[in-house]
């Protein structure tokens, strides 16, 4: 067994229910597994070293808070080894979706048999190593497009600020990360965030609310963070998805118990209603469950 020295704090294996029910079928769609180590080893090449958090550990706290589908997203400490995710995708089945990252020359095969899995996307993390940069999006934007998938990014607030417009003329919908990184402490007339609502007004742009603890400089409930994601909600409540990011790798901070991130969207969300559709509507659109 591959043996690593980790650079941040085991998940929160004690998962609760979040102060209300989610709606049969409701979707996280955002989270990564780890490991284990001796099928699915890290790649060399690594911005951080998270500890193993399996796909087990996953369904606990799924069957804890309620939710019952899901979106696996590449981690970059696995590069173009897609085997984990791929891994727990068909062991959920129709429950997962996934979105993958793959180099230019990825084969037609290799992306068919990717979307047979469950695949719907790919994801460009512009700002950690083992991710992909801006350079061959445009490329393999055009390959998947006819395929049904999208773009995701994850990148810092000037990055982004920088693509906005290149961003605006793929050939597919794009999924921003994270409510767009930008620090609750930065507010929501941020210029990269003003670019993020303008795009989900103008475009096929989509957005995560997720990252709450991330952007946040409080202990949850987060509140320095809500005028964010309520900004985002009021912009486009049909191109909003909500994401766990279990189990929140490349994060030193205290671990976040899953319940006060659905929690922080019930407090971000005009309505139950409203809160519902984030939660399922949209993600059954945007994934094609």
């Amino acid at each position: 067994m591959t043996d690593y020295t980790f650079d941040g704090p085991e998940p929160d294996f004690s998962p609760k229910p979040a102060r209300f029910t989610p709606p049969p079928g409701s979707v996280d769609c955002h989270c990564h597994v780890f490991g284990p180590f001796d099928q699915f080893p890290y790649a060399e090449d690594r911005s951080y070293t998270p500890p193993a958090s399996v796909l087990a550990d996953y369904q606990a706290m799924l069957a804890a808070t309620g939710l019952e589908r899901s979106v696996m997203v590449q981690p970059s400490v696995y590069g173009f080894d897609n085997r984990a995710s791929l891994d727990a995708m068909r062991r959920m089945g129709d429950k997962m979706r996934g979105v993958m990252v793959v180099p230019s020359d990825v084969t037609d095969a290799v992306l068919q048999d990717m979307h047979d899995a469950g695949a719907r996307g790919l994801r460009f993390n512009v700002d950690l190593k083992g991710g992909v940069g801006f350079t061959d999006l445009d490329t393999l934007a055009a390959r998947i497009a006819p395929m049904g998938w999208h773009i995701q990014v994850f990148a810092k607030p000037s990055t982004f600020l920088e693509a906005a417009h290149h961003l605006e003329a793929l050939p597919c919908d794009v999924v921003i990360d994270h409510m767009g990184h930008v620090p609750a402490a930065d507010g929501v007339h941020d210029l990269a965030f003003q670019r993020l609502l303008a795009m989900l007004r103008e475009g096929r742009t989509w957005v995560k609310i997720s990252g709450a603890y991330r952007i946040s400089a409080e202990p949850p409930p987060y509140y320095d963070a809500l005028p964010m994601a309520r900004a985002l909600i009021a912009e486009a409540p049909d191109k909003c998805v909500f994401g766990t990011d279990w189990p929140h790798p490349n994060f030193t901070g205290p671990m976040p118990n899953d319940s006060a991130l659905l929690n922080f969207l019930d407090d971000a969300s005009p309505d139950a209603e409203t809160r519902d559709r984030i939660l399922l509507d949209n993600p059954v659109k945007l994934y094609g469950f």
